[in-house]
């Protein structure tokens, strides 16, 4: 997706409490692009499928600095998507911004910032968008993880006992164990937490249960959060 100039199509802009990955429970600003590339079942930001409001860069720094805060993540729909993400991060790291970034992991992450820390999907065959992930992106995540601890997280949002066992052995054989922080998220209303959590506990699975803490806070909210 392209703009003109250096202008990215942003669906919304909100300072809330960060849901998932290894920083949750922070105050965070979000930044929400427009557009993706996937139509997973459970997506619950379809709205972001619609094309958004187009700004340029100056403009988004500005509105993220009228935040006390200096965790943002930018999201989407899909981020990567959008020719000049890869600048707005560079940007806000160069703003003292701790950046996180997350991406459906079906587009290639070699131009993101050393200094960005990536949350990635994995996505299981019951999202409906199955074998979407970018096969070279496990060796640009080693490379970044060798660069910088900790600059990589993967997530797998399960549906089912298929889905796990296919989050388990994508895991495993790329050998994913110990190398940085895995997220198993249940879909509400499909997979309950506690069983996802009584399977991880009888396969000693060291990965760590992600429950969506802003569903948890907001539940009747569904943008904004």
């Amino acid at each position: 997706m392209d703009l003109m100039g250096n202008k990215l199509n942003i669906s919304e802009i909100f300072y809330s409490i960060q849901g998932e990955s290894s920083y949750a429970g922070f105050p965070c600003v979000f930044i929400r692009l427009s557009g993706c590339n996937l139509r997973c079942n459970y997506c619950d930001a379809q709205y972001t499928w619609e094309s958004g409001e187009a700004m340029d860069i100056d403009q988004i720094l500005s509105i993220v600095n009228t935040y006390p805060c200096d965790l943002v993540e930018v999201t989407g729909g899909e981020p990567l998507f959008q020719e000049h993400c890869s600048e707005l991060l560079e940007k806000l790291v160069q703003y003292g911004k701790t950046v996180l970034l997350e991406s459906n992991g079906s587009v290639s992450l070699e131009d993101i910032p050393d200094e960005v820390i990536a949350i990635i999907d994995v996505k299981c065959p019951d999202s409906g968008s199955g074998n979407s992930f970018y096969s070279k992106n496990l060796e640009l995540i080693r490379k970044r993880i060798q660069k910088k601890q900790n600059s990589c997280e993967l997530k797998y949002v399960l549906s089912s006992r298929s889905d796990y066992l296919f989050a388990k052995s994508f895991i495993i054989k790329n050998s994913l164990m110990h190398d940085l922080p895995n997220h198993f998220s249940p879909v509400e209303k499909i997979l309950s937490a506690q069983t996802l959590a009584e399977w991880m506990l009888k396969d000693a699975l060291p990965v760590r249960l992600q429950l969506q803490l802003h569903t948890i806070l907001w539940p009747d909210i569904t943008r904004g959060v």
